[in-house]
């Protein structure tokens, strides 16, 4: 895709990704032009980006502000925010938010403040202001999910049949917005993940079953909006995933983002992790 001398707008949360994606846009001959969330994004990020500020997290009139500043007419929002954060009850004092994000909430998220409706009132408001928010992975493409076996490690016998039974259970989960993962041995789901988050799964999954070879399944539903929230993994998942006890992780094929695939996939060949996408 080439983005040559055009302006490409990043909201930044945390985490790796957002640099991934600056990397991405550069590649392809963009300027990036970056929001960084306050007390969020990676202290790498402003060096990768051409132009970089930060605002709050609620503070949605300045990221607009900044945007329009820069002639950005297309932006990217990534990067995770703690949804433990989101539901802090001072949240709004601790983030001061500006007047767009109150009319925003009053008007559209009273009554639903679930990430997928978080997702359209923000899309909606930057749109009216003359910024299209674009799917997320558009840069990234090769850090997605493929088919099959991805790493040198195959699944075992066991763990096949466990992504067979769990699958047809995750992709009724996640239709229901209730959460991303689950987890498996021996065709018994040991957990499922709700707002705690995959890290939160899996160390309890561990806790849980002290055999060794249970399976992560994760994915997104099949409408799930690629603008943001893209299911994750990393090297930290994988770490995580083997001191836990964890011999294979099955992945939605392209809806769910390595976060530097290379890195992911040695990591997972060392820990002798099957990485399989489905």
């Amino acid at each position: 895709m080439s983005t040559h001398d055009h302006n490409l707008g990043l909201i930044a949360g945390q985490g790796t990704l957002p640099l991934l994606v600056a990397s991405g846009i550069k590649a392809a001959g963009g300027r990036v032009c970056c929001v960084g969330l306050r007390d969020q994004y990676d202290a790498n990020l402003p060096g990768l980006c051409d132009t970089f500020s930060q605002a709050g997290i609620v503070q949605l009139g300045k990221w607009i502000r900044l945007l329009r500043r820069w002639d950005v007419t297309e932006a990217i929002m990534v990067g995770s925010v703690a949804k433990t954060r989101m539901h802090d009850p001072l949240k709004l004092v601790r983030q001061l938010p500006d007047w767009r994000a109150v009319r925003l909430w009053y008007r559209h998220l009273r009554h639903d403040r679930r990430t997928p409706a978080l997702l359209a009132a923000v899309a909606d408001e930057l749109a009216n202001c003359g910024i299209t928010l674009i799917d997320s992975t558009t840069y990234i493409p090769d850090h997605l999910a493929g088919e099959g076996v991805m790493g040198s490690v195959p699944p075992t016998h066991q763990q096949r049949g466990d992504i067979e039974f769990g699958w047809p259970l995750l992709e009724k989960i996640v239709e229901l917005g209730v959460g991303q993962s689950i987890a498996v041995r021996e065709r018994d789901v040991i957990a499922v993940e709700a707002v705690e988050g995959t890290s939160a799964l899996i160390e309890r999954a561990g806790q849980l079953c002290r055999a060794r070879g249970w399976t992560l399944l994760k994915t997104a539903s099949a409408d799930h909006d690629m603008r943001a929230d893209v299911p994750t993994i990393g090297v930290e998942t994988i770490e995580q995933l083997s001191k836990a006890g964890a011999g294979c992780v099955a992945l939605g094929a392209g809806r769910v983002i390595l976060i530097d695939k290379p890195k992911v996939l040695e990591a997972a060949d060392r820990a002798k992790i099957a990485v399989v996408g489905v």
